[in-house]
């Protein structure tokens, strides 16, 4: 990785994350099966500008040409066909997508799970913290140690009680 010229100097364990979450999306994409490449490719492709410029032309064409406003002969008068060709297409690449969508859904799913779990790490390094920091705080008799809000703050979290308040607290709660 070569840092850009001017830009500020970035720590070395922020690069050696970078580069794990890098080689972890490579990893992921490498053990993806040959049809969840096909469904990400035709996505890609679905979701281009240079897919809204085939269709313009492609259906613009046929449209023109039905229409009988070209020398060719219409094939199409009704338009009977176009419309199952685009609603056929329609539901293929509707079903490309949602399998891209089920995968990033699954992939999201598990990135939250790490930051839920990294969020709990550092609640209970950070509660560790407090309590050793109130404790030396109270010894040297330091003013900010009589904060009666610390000795809530350093009473460890269960995240089994706060999803049990957020639930009753929702107001879909029954």
């Amino acid at each position: 990785m070569k840092p850009q010229i001017g830009a500020p100097p970035v720590a070395r364990v922020l690069d050696r994350n970078i580069e794990a979450l890098l080689n972890r999306r490579r990893s992921h994409r490498a053990a993806s099966g040959l049809q969840e490449k096909m469904a990400d490719a035709i996505t890609r492709l679905a979701g281009s500008m240079a897919f809204v410029y085939a269709h313009l032309l492609i259906y613009g064409t046929w449209i023109v040409v039905n229409l009988g406003w070209t020398p060719v002969e219409p094939f199409d008068p009704t338009f009977v066909v176009l419309a199952m060709v685009a609603s056929v297409e329609a539901i293929f690449i509707s079903t490309f997508v949602m399998i891209s969508q089920n995968r990033m859904a699954a992939l999201a799913d598990e990135r939250a799970d790490l930051d839920l779990q990294i969020s709990l790490l550092c609640e209970h390094e950070i509660t560790k913290l407090l309590r050793i920091v109130t404790e030396l705080a109270q010894r040297n008799d330091v003013a900010a140690a009589r904060d009666p809000e610390l000795n809530e703050l350093r009473e460890g979290v269960s995240p089994e009680r706060i999803l049990d308040r957020i639930e009753e607290r929702s107001p879909d709660h029954r």
